[in-house]
């Protein structure tokens, strides 16, 4: 069954994972893979915690969950010209999965926790070995991305295979059970649809889906693995991160774009770790990158580009008592971005004063918004209002009634 052709009333703007995902403010990514790729060495230095990282296939048995500060020059300037008493970033919240292996589907490893722990993010982390190191084993021996990303697309779909199967038979059931009722096209066609492309090992969110397609799918498939968006992370040497040279990047390329397309960073865990171990200390960061042929750190790329893939964004709040980002899901509205600070804000609700960060940027000279307000860039905003990443915002709240008891 070909993909089907976009039409005008297709929701052809309605593109990518995001669509399938839940709207909502707290959403994470879950690092997945092979045993003794690099998850939870990653893991360990994006959130600056010590996991243990051992060679051996399952150390991370139960999922570990953290969070990392979202880098942001944005957020950093607010902070240098406020100087506030307290100072919030954006997160985003990582949960380190245990390595998946064949089989996982049916039960094999740790096969059933594994795709649950999925099951519970909202994005995923795929990271890829493209390094040879004989002192850490691989489990199925030896070196091939191309082979380990076809065993974890192939878990991925089986298991959601099954998903389908069961979503089928119980429609069909409660059809048997209702002569009234019978199965719908839309159901029908949206089921075969999902059939077709796991049985061929793509997973559901590189499909062209339209509205009602999508809504479909969230109704009755709510537990799909492969509607998350996924972002390949290929752990490299050092020495090959740093000449930007390895035999396998081009095959993964090759098999990603096969597959649906998809984001794909290199970066090299030994790079991370000798770099994380000089701490803060700008002058020996300065010396590693000079030796380095001025490579640079793939982790800032990494945690913003999954922010990104997750649809959420944030504005800001900026005063002497604090300089915050507060996340939202993109396409919110004043009143919910105001409820994201307080839930009582929401009902309360009168107005938003608002400026970009880019106008305040290009204008103000002190921590005020006088000069922005001289130069009539700051707004007010009403209830219809889409909120925009890197908002300045003020809201005006009435008066909270209590509740009646």
């Amino acid at each position: 069954m070909p993909p089907k052709k976009k039409t005008a009333d297709d929701g052809a703007d309605d593109v990518g994972a995001a669509k399938f995902g839940r709207v909502r403010n707290n959403l994470r990514m879950g690092i997945v893979g092979l045993p003794n790729v690099g998850k939870s060495s990653l893991f360990n230095i994006l959130t600056e915690q010590s996991i243990a990282a051992e060679n051996y296939p399952f150390c991370t048995i139960d999922p570990n969950e953290a969070r990392c500060p979202v880098p942001d020059a944005r957020y950093d300037r607010l902070v240098s010209m406020w100087k506030p008493a307290s100072e919030y970033p954006a997160f985003l919240s990582v949960t380190d999965i245990a390595g998946l292996v064949r089989g996982a589907s049916s039960g094999a490893g740790l096969g059933n926790a594994f795709l649950s722990n999925i099951m519970a993010t909202d994005g995923i982390f795929h990271v890829v070995r493209a390094f040879d190191d004989p002192e850490v084993v691989h489990v199925d021996d030896e070196i091939d991305p191309v082979r380990d990303l076809e065993t974890i697309t192939a878990e991925l779909c089986l298991k959601d295979l099954e998903t389908v199967k069961r979503a089928i038979a119980d429609e069909e059931r409660d059809v048997k059970k209702n002569p009234t009722m019978k199965l719908s096209a839309l159901f029908k066609d949206t089921m075969a649809r999902c059939t077709e492309m796991l049985e061929n090992n793509l997973a559901i969110r590189t499909g062209e889906w339209n509205t009602p397609e999508v809504e479909m799918i969230k109704d009755k498939l709510p537990a799909l693995l492969t509607t998350k968006p996924m972002i390949y992370l290929v752990n490299l040497s050092k020495r090959d991160y740093v000449r930007k040279k390895n035999k396998w990047l081009p095959k993964i390329h090759a098999w990603v774009q096969q597959h649906g397309g998809g984001i794909m960073i290199p970066f090299s865990v030994e790079f991370e770790q000798e770099l994380f171990d000089l701490g803060d200390d700008e002058s020996l960061r300065s010396a590693f990158y000079e030796e380095n042929e001025g490579a640079k750190s793939a982790l800032p790329k990494m945690v913003t580009q999954g922010y990104k893939e997750l649809n959420l964004m944030y504005f800001f709040t900026a005063g002497e008592k604090e300089v915050r980002c507060w996340t939202v899901y993109n396409g919110a509205l004043a009143p919910q971005a105001a409820g994201v600070i307080h839930t009582d804000f929401e009902k309360g609700f009168i107005k938003a004063e608002v400026c970009s960060y880019d106008d305040f940027a290009a204008i103000a000279t002190k921590p005020s918004m006088a000069e922005v307000k001289e130069a009539g860039k700051y707004r007010q905003e009403g209830k219809a209002y889409v909120v925009k990443d890197g908002d300045i915002i003020h809201f005006q709240i009435g008066q909270l009634t209590k509740s009646k008891k």
